[in-house]
């Protein structure tokens, strides 16, 4: 498996609408607070949490004070033949 790794930063009010991706990630909060809503249920992190944001399924953030997080996306390697 692939993936990335990326440091996100919003000032309050900021965030990410509603959107979907084709892997899970792991959010990982570094600094402040957010609320995020996964596929309709909603929730607050706050620095030292994690929540997982499955593949496939609508989310959004919005800073709820100015928050930092770390984005960790895992991808899955493309298959082929020899693989199989």
């Amino acid at each position: 498996k692939t993936g990335t790794v990326t440091l996100f930063a919003f000032d309050k009010g900021q965030g990410l609408s509603e959107h979907t991706a084709p892997f899970d990630a792991i959010v990982n909060v570094v600094d402040g607070e957010a609320d995020i809503n996964i596929a309709g249920s909603p929730s607050t992190v706050k620095a030292g949490e994690m929540i997982i944001m499955p593949a496939g399924r609508p989310h959004s953030i919005k800073a709820a004070e100015r928050f930092k997080m770390v984005l960790i996306m895992i991808k899955e390697p493309e298959r082929n033949e020899k693989d199989v």
